[in-house]
């Protein structure tokens, strides 16, 4: 697309964070805590949203979400090459839905808690 070049500049020039959303309606949600791409949109519409908040430009809208669990997927491998979604729904994903997961706040990750003592 005609942005890219210019998006990963600002996406590299400073810090960021990447996450991987665990819930059953992730991408929606986050879409929506984010607001609309367009910034001028945003301020406009959902004024409290992040981008509404926050945004600069279209392209600087201090932001990014999956548009699809396919491009998900892609961002997941991407940003985390280590890490196997198919391992996760497998052995984890039914950890956290019986709530036996920890948030470990030095390595800012959530982990599946041990047998109780």
């Amino acid at each position: 697309k005609f942005f890219y070049q210019r998006l990963v500049e600002f996406m590299s020039s400073g810090p960021m964070r990447a996450y991987i959303l665990a819930h059953e309606h992730a991408i929606p949600l986050w879409r929506s805590l984010m607001g609309p791409t367009k910034v001028f949109q945003a301020q406009h519409t959902a004024p409290a949203s992040i981008r509404g908040s926050y945004g600069l430009t279209d392209t600087r809208n201090t932001t990014h979400g999956s548009d699809s669990a396919a491009a998900a997927s892609r961002e997941i491998a991407f940003f985390f090459p280590d890490f196997s979604e198919k391992l996760w729904y497998q052995q984890e994903e039914p950890q956290l839905r019986r709530g036996l997961v920890t948030y470990d706040v030095e390595e800012c990750i959530h982990r599946v808690a041990g047998p109780p003592d």
